[in-house]
């Protein structure tokens, strides 16, 4: 039998499995880079404006570092360079995506139950392959299409298409790779967000250096997550790099291929250490083993916490200086910050984006649960001497730990950042106490998971999307309508706008009761259901 044999047939499978996820993830990026569009011709109408503002991010490291090397003023060279996140992102998608649909199914034991009709052994990593390359190519030319449909030039858009495609491409691959190396999926997510990690780095110590005339320039060429704009979209295109992306991507399943046929079916090239026969005695309550489950993903959540957020206190003073100059700049800020200095207001919109952060690691971790009731470990523990309702509430404090740390870390580093930035260290407490203002906000997501995991828990990791769809109606439409009404539909729109704005406890205490209710029917719901391994 073929290695490839049943590839279509499971294809099928991970279409239907995401097939409320994929189309989201497709639009989202061209939805993005429209309102860039809108955004700069809004705060920069004219190209004098714009000029201005490509001369002063060509002279901050900290905007390099974040968004990329900017090559001109023109606003498709200013779009495509501020949407400099979109590659990490699509990045730790296409990554996941492939984890689920292969490490993970094998260690669930479902990949084994499907390798035992007629499948070859390559096929669920050629279906996943298939799906999340072809899902890549459609976005990039949704990309493409929403450039085009702005009034940018029709070469640039599609320079721009074809690099955003090698990343999610370069991703999956290297998901397929960081699949056959590890054994357990915890150890795999972690390795590939450890990859897509130095990655980043790789990217803003190269362009950096480039610009300052370094010897590290080359850094940003072995870095995936830059080759979106190695193609140099709207700046003189070159179209010889895609040769070298397709040629990278062809290895590295090469490899993931050459691994898959030298290792056992559930196992993967470097195995783990196996544990002590007893359990000691700080893993002896379920609060002790979520942290055991948890930790290293807590460190990770911790660490890049501090650096995005001492990342955005360095630029904001920069990013005050720019928007004093551009009226219709400081107007946006106005709407999205609300009251105090340019530096207030562009902090309180970054608080928004910091509580979706906060309410997705403390989802993403609270999810773990449902895990465990699924691949039936769940059922185990709970055959001992653990009640259900403790071993929930291990995992819910853990969550709300971890929704807690990305606050602290990310706040406190943002007031160091800016008071690096100013000579004044007493921006530090106040821009933690407006960063901790978030907080009851990501309660009321991890209440709403929580309640789902109670309930319905098919449908827990919804919400994510709920978050986004909060993010969009207060941060997006600020920025576009700022008069709609379903701005008032977002639950980060009723946070006060600190730091800069007024404290009034009313909406914290409100959230925080709806976050309370939502856990008590998470419990309810716990005691009432049958667990439901598989």
């Amino acid at each position: 039998m073929s290695a490839m044999a049943g590839t279509a047939t499971l294809a099928r499978l991970v279409l239907r499995r995401d097939r409320w996820f994929l189309p989201l993830w497709t639009v989202f990026p061209a939805f993005v880079l429209l309102v860039f569009v809108g955004a700069f011709n809004g705060a920069f109408p004219t190209a004098e404006s714009r000029v201005e503002y490509a001369e002063t991010s060509l002279h901050n490291a900290a905007f390099t570092v974040t968004y990329g090397a900017l090559q001109g003023p023109g606003l498709g060279e200013l779009v495509t360079w501020r949407a400099g996140f979109l590659p990490v992102v699509l990045a730790l998608i296409s990554l996941l995506v492939m984890l689920r649909h292969t490490r993970v199914e094998e260690e669930a034991g479902r990949r084994e139950l499907v390798a035992a009709t007629a499948v070859g052994r390559n096929a669920a990593m050629a279906a996943a392959l298939v799906v999340v390359c072809s899902a890549g190519a459609v976005l990039g030319a949704l990309c493409a299409l929403g450039l085009m449909a702005s009034g940018l030039p029709t070469t640039g858009s599609w320079a721009y298409g074809l690099g955003i495609t090698a990343v999610t491409w370069t991703f999956a691959a290297i998901g397929a790779l960081v699949a056959q190396v590890t054994t357990e999926t915890g150890s795999a997510r972690v390795l590939g967000v450890v990859v897509i990690g130095l990655a980043f780095l790789a990217r803003g110590v190269g362009d950096v250096s480039a610009q300052t005339g370094g010897s590290l320039g080359w850094l940003s060429w072995v870095s995936p997550i830059s080759w979106a704009a190695l193609p140099r979209p709207f700046s003189g295109e070159r179209w010889w790099p895609v040769a070298v992306f397709v040629v990278v991507i062809a290895l590295l399943i090469a490899a993931a291929v050459a691994l898959s046929a030298r290792r056992d079916l559930g196992g993967g090239v470097l195995h783990p250490r196996p544990g002590p026969a007893e359990a000691g005695p700080r893993l002896r309550s379920p609060v002790a083993l979520a942290w055991r489950l948890q930790r290293g993903g807590l460190i990770g959540q911790a660490i890049g916490a501090v650096i995005v957020g001492g990342a955005v206190g360095g630029i904001a003073v920069s990013i005050g200086a720019l928007m004093t100059r551009a009226a219709a700049g400081r107007e946006l800020l106005e709407r999205l910050g609300g009251p105090g200095t340019v530096i207030d207001q562009y902090l309180a919109g970054m608080m928004m984006l910091l509580g979706v952060l906060s309410c997705a690691f403390a989802v993403h971790t609270l999810l773990r649960m449902r895990v465990e009731e699924r691949d039936g470990r769940a059922e185990l523990l709970l055959a001992g001497p653990v009640d259900r309702l403790r071993w929930a509430a291990g995992h819910l404090a853990f969550a709300l730990l971890s929704g807690a740390v990305v606050v602290v870390g990310a706040g406190t580093a943002m007031g160091l950042g800016l008071g690096a930035a100013t000579g004044d260290p007493s921006q530090v407490p106040r821009v933690l106490a407006a960063a901790l203002v978030q907080l009851p906000a990501a309660w009321l997501f991890t209440g709403l998971a929580f309640g789902l995991l109670g309930w319905l828990p098919r449908w827990a990791a919804a919400t994510y999307a709920v978050a986004l769809v909060s993010l969009f109606f207060g941060w997006i439409s600020g920025e576009l309508a700022p008069d709609l009404w379903i701005r008032n539909l977002s639950v980060f729109e009723h946070l006060p706008k600190l730091p800069g704005g007024a404290f009034t406890p009313v909406p914290l205490a409100v959230l925080t009761v709806a976050a309370a209710a939502l856990v008590a029917a998470g419990f309810l719901g716990l005691r009432r259901r049958d667990l439901a391994p598989g």
